[in-house]
């Protein structure tokens, strides 16, 4: 049993915090994005240039060919530098689009997966305003106008960077519900251009509690015509599709939590050794160092289920539980190691120039998505415990 990363990964590691380091992409630029709400494009570009985006694509599309421990090792890094704002930039250029690169036809991986390795930003159309989680009552329907076209129709919620993507990932209906054979059968992946010069798009932006330099949006379609060339794999077959990236898209969501999360507590420490208050610091005091202590413990714990989940998937064994575990463990630790940091800091911790605020609101959202607490413990009870299902 070895907990080391390989030499590879120790330079990947170094390289990326390097990077980082040299870029001019300080707290105040984050700080700003967020209140401004404007998309950080000046990091994406960097972070393009530098080679970074499509780590996981496949070399023969032009990217970097890594493995998923490889990918955490960076997004962990960019969330301990940047924050939210800045891994959920650049999340899915990093790690593709799992159905794409595992169902997808040769020819439609060669029009699109080079594109995403070069800079152009993908976005994922999946869940409605009234399904929650379920995707198999995903509404959009994909009708086929003749063999070379589908119609688009309907409405998607929680689509963030739509209106900042050149690429979409769309999940519709090709089958209407009451009518698949089964509930999982019926819907169909699109890999498709986002061409907004149609007048077939709209998108209204929603306005959220934070990560707010990368917009969220309802997503419009409206008789949108698309290639049939653009289906992923075969028609009706795309809730398995999307069952395939379940795994990877949770463990990546651990690795940037823990990466915040680490950086809550640095912040917290720091602030804890200069601040004096009754003529002493306030870190020599049990009632900072104890949470904090146990932030630490929690983000570490939480590290290792993560690093064993992404070794595993990367070895081709079932991780389905683990992912799920590092996916809760990770977001509960950030969250309680950004909620020590703003108690920490007292007053100081409500106000934004000192970042924690802004951190805590960045990590409540890994507690919802990609998957809510409460779905994770389902699968562990369900298919961990063997208890009923209960949903």
């Amino acid at each position: 049993m070895d907990f080391e990363f390989t030499q590879d990964q120790k330079v990947l590691q170094s390289a990326i915090v390097d990077f980082l380091n040299k870029l001019p992409f300080d707290n105040a630029y984050w700080r700003e994005k967020e209140e401004k709400g404007e998309w950080p494009i000046e990091f994406c570009t960097a972070m393009a240039e530098g080679g970074w985006l499509g780590a996981l694509i496949p070399e023969e599309y032009g990217g970097s060919g890594m493995g998923l421990t490889e990918g955490c090792i960076l997004i962990e890094e960019i969330g301990r530098h940047a924050g939210i704002n800045a891994t959920t930039a650049v999340h899915t250029s990093i790690f593709g689009p799992w159905p794409l690169m595992l169902h997808g036809s040769e020819e439609l991986k060669q029009r699109i997966l080079p594109r995403i390795a070069k800079g152009e930003f993908i976005a994922f159309a999946i869940t409605e305003p009234d399904i929650g989680f379920d995707t198999t009552r995903v509404a959009t329907s994909a009708v086929a106008k003749d063999a070379d076209t589908y119609i688009i129709n309907g409405q998607k919620a929680f689509c963030s960077r739509v209106k900042e993507s050149q690429i979409l990932m769309l999940v519709t209906r090709t089958t209407p519900y009451e009518e698949a054979e089964k509930r999982t059968q019926g819907i169909t992946l699109f890999f498709t251009d986002l061409n907004w010069e149609t007048g077939a798009l709209e998108a209204h932006e929603m306005h959220k509690m934070g990560r707010n330099a990368v917009p969220t949006y309802q997503f419009f379609m409206d008789d949108w015509e698309i290639p049939a060339a653009d289906i992923c794999g075969d028609v009706g077959r795309g809730f398995y599709y999307l069952i395939d990236t379940l795994n990877p898209e949770r463990i990546a969501v651990a690795a940037q939590a823990v990466g915040l999360g680490h950086t809550c507590v640095s912040r917290a420490v720091e602030y804890a050794k200069e601040r004096v208050v009754f003529g002493r610091p306030i870190g020599q005091n049990q009632a900072i160092q104890f949470p904090l202590a146990e932030a630490y413990s929690r983000l570490e714990a939480a590290r290792l289920m993560t690093y064993k989940a992404a070794w595993l998937f990367d070895r081709g064994e079932p991780c389905g539980a683990e992912s799920n575990m590092a996916k809760v463990l990770a977001s509960d630790a950030a969250f309680f190691a950004a909620d020590r940091a703003v108690q920490t800091h007292g007053g100081y911790g409500y106000v934004r120039e000192f970042d924690v605020e802004r951190y805590f609101r960045e990590l409540r959202l890994l507690q919802i998505a990609p998957v809510s607490q409460e779905m994770a413990y389902n699968h562990l009870a369900q298919h961990v415990l063997g208890l009923p299902r209960s949903y």
